[in-house]
């Protein structure tokens, strides 16, 4: 039994060559929208976080590639993956069909989009509490 792969480049050559072409694309794209992201893979597929936090996914299938989790995206780009929406959170692109790399950097857009809402809305509660708490030991001591 061979080795699971390692990195995103391993897990892309173990595909037939069309079905790599598909990958590499989709794995450039994902890199010009967020260049500081990091590979890996993860639940043996090649995956992305962006600051520590999940970006997206994709993988390979015997018929299609696949684009995982889809975003909160615009109105006009939600019409545009419809035709590619096989589940709440799946894009399937045929392999016998031209990818839509428009489409897929929008996703990815997306993805980065929504990581740094995260960061933005992430409060540091616990250092809040914490000096909290120092205060009023600070006080009581006096």
């Amino acid at each position: 039994m061979a080795a699971s792969p390692q990195t995103v480049s391993e897990y892309i050559k173990t595909f037939p060559k069309g079905t790599q072409e598909k990958l590499a694309a989709i794995r450039k794209v994902i890199k010009e929208v967020a260049p500081a992201a990091v590979e890996s893979v993860s639940y043996r597929i090649a995956g992305y976080k962006l600051d520590g936090k999940a970006l997206m996914y994709f993988a390979g299938h015997s018929k299609h590639v696949a684009v995982y989790p889809i975003p909160p995206l615009p109105a006009a780009t939600e019409k545009e993956i419809k035709p590619y929406l096989v589940a709440k959170g799946t894009l399937r692109f045929a392999l016998d069909e031209p990818l839509p790399l428009g489409l897929i950097r929008k996703v990815a857009q997306g993805h980065v989009k929504r990581v740094r809402a995260m960061q933005a809305n992430k409060k540091p509660a616990a250092k809040k509490a914490a000096t909290k708490k120092t205060a009023k030991k600070r006080v009581a001591k006096k």
